[in-house]
């Protein structure tokens, strides 16, 4: 009984506001989405992604797969493109050519104190709704560790930063117009 009481002792201009607010946040829900694609929709509904190949010198393994996988999950998450195997709106097709790494400081002692390791894209995009933004480019991506580390124990981590860093370029580069 005591409930009931204290709903009916709210005073009735109380209620008008709860209920007139209730309805303005039901009628005027907006929505934003910021992936940064700028995708006409209407004209653009498939991508065709192909695995790029390592033509690299110097090779980790499962460098190949990260970065294939890492750059279709990016474009799945991201946009409404469906994923085909060939004949899409949009076409990215490339290889990884380069992998290295290099000195990048040395040591009052005269030896290396960090090491910078780097990987590099060629990419082709093909928009086959509007060849004017079709492009071949190169992307690069690099980390650094102190040398005092081994890369075995550092690699996959930088490889998996330099991927996530490559794939957003390209996908900057392709659907956000950037």
């Amino acid at each position: 009984m005591k409930i009931g009481k204290k709903f009916t002792s709210i005073h009735p201009l109380t209620w008008g506001v709860i209920v007139i607010c209730l309805l303005l946040l039901a009628a005027c829900s907006v929505s934003y989405k910021f992936n940064g694609a700028s995708i006409d929709y209407s004209k653009v509904h498939t991508i065709q992604i192909a695995d790029f190949p390592i033509r690299s010198t110097y090779v980790w393994g499962p460098m190949g797969p990260m970065f294939n996988n890492q750059l279709k999950d990016v474009f799945a998450n991201h946009t409404r493109l469906q994923q085909v195997k060939r004949n899409g709106d949009l076409k990215i097709e490339g290889e990884i050519t380069q992998y290295q790494q290099r000195n990048k400081s040395v040591s009052s002692e005269g030896y290396s104190a960090q090491t910078e390791l780097s990987i590099t894209v060629n990419v082709r995009f093909t928009n086959n709704t509007n060849h004017n933004e079709d492009f071949e480019r190169q992307f690069t991506a690099s980390a650094s560790y102190e040398t005092v580390r081994s890369l075995n124990s550092v690699q996959e981590e930088l490889v998996t930063q330099m991927v996530k860093d490559l794939t957003d370029q390209i996908f900057n580069a392709t659907v956000a117009n950037w």
